[in-house]
């Protein structure tokens, strides 16, 4: 019995371990990106404990070495919407506490609501979404750390293929929920509007409009089962 128990708890940490490790490298490109702009060292280091939001962080670090700070806050922002969504989904699982609720808007990322959301208990929702969290949070943090000190050389995670390491991730995590015929049908039209919309929308605005995809299965009501119309009625 307690074996059985504990065998989804290694798994977790198995897959945990492998997406921090992940996280490590592609925030030491971060941190040796705002470097290599020019950035103090210490602003790297507060938007990764205060910011925590790795798309978000190397647009804005962009923006703020061009000399746009305004900008770069607005674009954080608008490439953070879609966690509206996420909040909705994962409200329960957060805790009611304004303390809970705080600490756990801050923790919360594709990949934390992805890996809780797998999960069916709500006392198993909540222990992963913390550890998820704050593995993600304590390893992005240390990859932020790594890459001011060895500054540029660390290089660009895409050239080892490690910006792909998120998306397969998020993928292998969802694939259990596209068994639902439904699910699978909102999830296909929504990947095909983002991906249409990608080339034409500014960043962030294409992941929003993918909630679209919700329509291909909002058809009519169905009826009741005791209403029936007048022309059903046998004779």
């Amino acid at each position: 019995m307690r074996t059985t128990s504990r065998t989804p708890d290694r798994a977790l940490l198995r897959d945990a371990a492998a997406i921090a490790a992940a996280m490590v490298a592609v925030g030491a490109s971060f941190g040796a990106i705002a470097i290599a702009y020019g950035l103090p060292s210490w602003v790297p280091f507060a938007m990764s404990a205060a910011v925590f939001a790795g798309g978000s962080q190397f647009l804005a670090v962009g923006l703020i070495a061009a000399g746009n700070p305004v900008a770069a806050v607005l674009a954080g922002l608008l490439l953070n919407a879609r966690h509206l969504p996420f909040g909705l989904a994962v409200a329960g699982t957060v805790g009611a506490r304004w303390r809970d609720r705080l600490v756990g808007s801050h923790l919360m990322t594709d990949e934390v609501v992805a890996f809780t959301l797998r999960e069916q208990d709500p006392a198993r929702r909540r222990r992963t979404y913390r550890l998820i969290g704050v593995t993600l949070f304590t390893s992005w943090n240390a990859g932020t750390a790594l890459g001011v000190l060895l500054g540029g050389a660390t290089g660009d995670p895409a050239a080892l293929g490690l910006d792909a390491a998120f998306p397969a991730g998020l993928i292998a995590l969802i694939l259990p929920s596209l068994r639902d015929r439904a699910t699978r049908t909102a999830a296909l039209a929504g990947a095909a509007v983002a991906v249409l919309l990608t080339p034409v929308l500014p960043a962030g605005l294409p992941v929003l409009c993918a909630l679209l995809g919700l329509l291909a299965v909002l058809g009519p009501r169905r009826r009741a089962p005791g209403k029936v119309r007048k022309e059903e009625v046998p004779c």
